[in-house]
């Protein structure tokens, strides 16, 4: 199935908003890829789309557990498989997470950036091929991650330690140029 097939099946969409297309076709060329895109705009199906392909595992890194949980209620009603983990899962439903993307059951897994360096996560994270790495919000990184959530100054690393490196895609729809130049810095995005 190709990009616009199931960006019509999957997501019931007819065509792709402006900037979306680009942002999928480098990603699915195997491109780092920084998205500044308004709010609303759909920054989320540029990560959505690659990981509704069989075979991929798409990490999502984002600071708000209210947009996991209902990311996650969407992709389902789609027929995507998809979870979270938060601080409401205790280790034996985060273990049952971990085996389920393991088994090849879940192709989008959202965390929070804190959970990153957690050693349960650690260890999965270096048990699992993640097809593509998506941080929402990359914003964090220059406004608050030093202050706010100091973890997101963590994510450049964290991807710099997963062997093979996925494809990494950061999204905002705060950045100038400037900023948008820093946050490819911080999380390491290449080409």
């Amino acid at each position: 199935m190709d990009k616009r097939e199931i960006l019509k099946r999957v997501f019931g969409h007819e065509g792709f908003r402006e900037g979306q297309e680009q942002l999928v076709d480098e990603l699915l060329g195997g491109h780092d890829v920084l998205g500044v895109m308004p709010t609303g705009a759909g920054k989320s199906v540029c990560y959505q789309l690659p990981a509704a392909r069989p075979g991929t595992f798409t990490l999502v890194v984002t600071p708000l557990r209210a947009l996991m949980r209902d990311q996650v209620r969407h992709l389902r009603s789609r027929g995507i498989p998809a979870a979270l983990i938060d601080s409401g899962l205790d280790e034996k439903e985060r273990a049952e997470v971990y085996g389920r993307a393991l088994s090849g059951e879940l192709r989008i897994l959202y965390v929070a950036p804190e959970r990153l360096h957690a050693p349960d996560f650690a260890d999965f994270s270096h048990r699992i091929r993640i097809s593509l790495l998506a941080v929402d919000e990359a914003h964090c990184v220059l406004h608050w991650g030093s202050d706010f959530r100091p973890s997101y100054m963590r994510i450049g690393e964290f991807i710099d330690s997963l062997s093979p490196r996925p494809v990494t895609m950061a999204l905002t729809a705060t950045a100038s140029r400037t900023q948008a130049g820093e946050i490819r810095e911080l999380l390491h995005l290449a080409d």
